[in-house]
């Protein structure tokens, strides 16, 4: 949704191709505002109405003047860019994303509400801090950096145990997330972070799977909590690093044309 709204908004990208490419993560998307005076002024329905369509939240961005998107990926303990407890705030924590366009002083943040159904629900947010920028060469080596310490860590711990099949299961992991489209012209290396960061979070959910023959006692749990945690903020890392180089991409792509 960040790079393909960023991407229609620079002109970079045409609504049917938009619409298209969301359906690679749900076959039915539909958006409703989070309140009455939100759902007026941009025309889109309120909490209690049918929802639309996500044709209609393009145009309702345009009108609320948007231009570059932000991916966030809050967790309890990291609220960064959600600008403290509102509605907003806390159904992105317990959902774990959602998409920020500053300049409009909207958030979005998709919920699954049933199988193949989407919800986008629109929050007014108004002024955020600025986002924090991480040169997506920093992130690429954070993640790099916190995979090797965190394999070591787990190895002193001995909580990194062999199991049957752990390679096909890390493999079908991978494998069953969706493989968006993106717009053209977008950076190869920010493909391949996103990619790696995908292998290394089916790293990570192997790692703390507790079937037989993983770390099952309360303290090796917390050892590898604890031994886990800077790997699984440097992926989310990476991700925020290349989405943001996308739509900075985008961006001065469209003031160049």
């Amino acid at each position: 949704m960040v790079v393909w709204t960023s991407a229609w908004l620079h002109g970079a990208a045409a609504s049917d191709d938009v619409l298209d490419a969301l359906q690679t993560w749900a076959e039915s998307q539909e958006v409703r505002a989070a309140d009455e005076e939100l759902a007026a002024r941009l025309d889109l329905p309120g909490p209690h109405d049918t929802p639309a369509g996500p044709a209609l939240l393009l145009a309702a961005l345009r009108k609320a003047g948007a231009a570059n998107g932000e991916l966030v990926l809050p967790v309890p303990g990291d609220a960064r860019g959600l600008g403290g407890s509102s509605p907003f705030a806390k159904l992105a924590m317990r959902i774990g994303e959602a998409a920020v366009l500053p300049e409009a002083g909207l958030g979005l943040v998709p919920e699954r509400i049933a199988e193949g159904i989407l919800r986008w629900t629109v929050f007014g947010i108004g002024e955020l801090p600025p986002a924090e920028h991480l040169p997506i060469g920093e992130a690429e080596h954070g993640m790099a950096s916190a995979m090797r310490e965190a394999a070591t860590a787990l190895i002193e711990l001995g909580v990194a145990k062999q199991r049957p099949g752990v390679r096909e299961e890390i493999a079908a992991t991978v494998a069953a997330r969706p493989a968006p489209d993106w717009p053209e012209d977008i950076p190869q290396r920010t493909l391949r972070i996103l990619q790696r960061a995908a292998e290394v979070e089916a790293i990570l959910w192997v790692a703390t799977d507790d079937s037989p023959g993983g770390a099952l006692s309360a303290s090796a749990i917390r050892a590898r909590t604890d031994a886990l945690r800077p790997l699984f903020d440097a992926v989310r890392a990476a991700r925020r690093a290349s989405i943001a180089e996308m739509v900075r991409a985008l961006s001065d792509r469209a003031t160049q044309s």
